[in-house]
């Protein structure tokens, strides 16, 4: 069983850094729900990665008090305190020369865990973020692509089940594509898991989707706004903030909905391995092909189903797609990707259903109608 979250508290926290004459995170105060995603938006410089790493003490506080689960964090060894809060930065930061299995082992193999129960977790780890272990475990990051390498960052930060995970702008160097199946992953692991997570990001978009709470940050980490994006977004606290939230909050409200929320259509499907003659495509003008694992893989038009002996190669792939984790905004860039239509997959990668445009048309008029 799983831990699940902790509460974690900072009281009246400073950093001064010696030779500066103003402090860097000045009288932070803050609660972070248990099992709850907070995120600290703010400028590049504002303090906000500063303030996150003072909760696992990569940075020393000059002062005040940090409590995790009830425990006060300064008085825990920093190495021990580290080993039991999970750290994701940008770009991973695995270890080149060690395999995926190895970087993933390396808080177990520190804690004392022995090789069996670690092997087991790095199986567990690597099956949960989408990684099959017999393909995965023994390659080296420079085989991995950025989002696969992102997977086994947050893989490592999760193998010795800590309540706690930091999350330094983990997404921020992968592609816009990858980086929203990476939010919809980490948004399907927290609703299993139910971990304490503190997310630092630029990207107020990025904050709304994933944020039960987010922190808008000034200077020095001065608090402009802590609430739900929801609250955020229908009544910005101030001019800097309003800045934040920018243009566009309708569309931006779209990010607050969920696909799973809406009903979802779908499409005539077929294996890969099924005659094309076999297909029934009765009104539909797409077919769409499906892997042996219910994988959506490709769209095949109907006028060049009738000429093709094979599905495996024919019609075009899916560039893009949706989890039931994503957004709604997600969504409508991927019917504008995708021609109208967008796949939707389930937690490990299979075909639930499709979404289209005038199922977020709809949601949007209801929107302003209750508005």
């Amino acid at each position: 069983m799983a831990e699940k979250g902790i509460e974690i508290r900072l009281d009246h926290v400073t950093k001064r850094y010696a030779g500066q004459k103003a402090a860097a995170v000045d009288d932070f105060s803050m609660v972070v729900p248990a099992g709850e995603i907070v995120v600290f938006v703010g400028p590049s410089g504002c303090g906000k990665t500063t303030t996150m790493r003072m909760i696992n003490r990569l940075i020393e506080p000059t002062s005040g008090t940090i409590t995790i689960g009830g425990e006060d964090a300064l008085k825990i060894d920093p190495d021990d305190l580290r080993r039991r809060v999970g750290y994701a930065i940008q770009q991973a930061g695995l270890f080149p020369h060690f395999t995926v299995a190895q970087n993933i082992g390396i808080v177990p193999g520190l804690l004392g865990w022995d090789r069996k129960k670690t092997s087991d977790r790095v199986d567990e780890m690597m099956d949960l973020v989408g990684l099959d272990p017999g393909e995965f475990a023994g390659r080296f990051p420079r085989q991995l692509s950025g989002g696969q390498q992102q997977r086994v960052g947050v893989a490592r930060a999760l193998a010795a089940d800590p309540p706690v995970l930091l999350m330094d702008e983990p997404f921020g160097a992968v592609d816009p594509i990858t980086r929203g199946h990476l939010q919809d992953e980490l948004l399907r692991l927290q609703n299993e898991l139910r971990k304490t997570i503190v997310f630092v990001t630029h990207d107020f978009d990025e904050a709304v989707k994933l944020g039960d709470r987010i922190a808008v940050l000034g200077d020095r980490s001065t608090i402009l706004q802590y609430d739900t994006p929801d609250a955020i977004l229908a009544n910005p606290a101030d001019d800097t903030v309003a800045g934040f939230v920018g243009a566009g909050a309708s569309l931006k409200a779209l990010t607050l909905m969920r696909v799973r929320d809406v009903e979802l259509g779908q499409a005539v499907t077929a294996r890969s391995d099924i005659a094309p003659s076999t297909v029934e495509l009765g009104d539909e003008k797409w077919l769409l092909v499906l892997d042996q694992r219910d994988r959506p893989s490709r769209w095949v038009q109907r006028n060049e189903l009738r000429r093709v002996t094979s599905l495996a190669g024919a019609g075009r792939p899916v560039q893009d797609s949706v989890t039931l984790q994503s957004t709604l905004r997600d969504a409508l860039e991927a019917i504008v990707n995708e021609g109208g239509r967008a796949v939707v997959t389930g937690g490990r990668g299979e075909y639930v259903g499709t979404v289209d445009l005038a199922t977020v048309t709809d949601v949007v008029q209801q929107r302003r109608a209750n508005s």
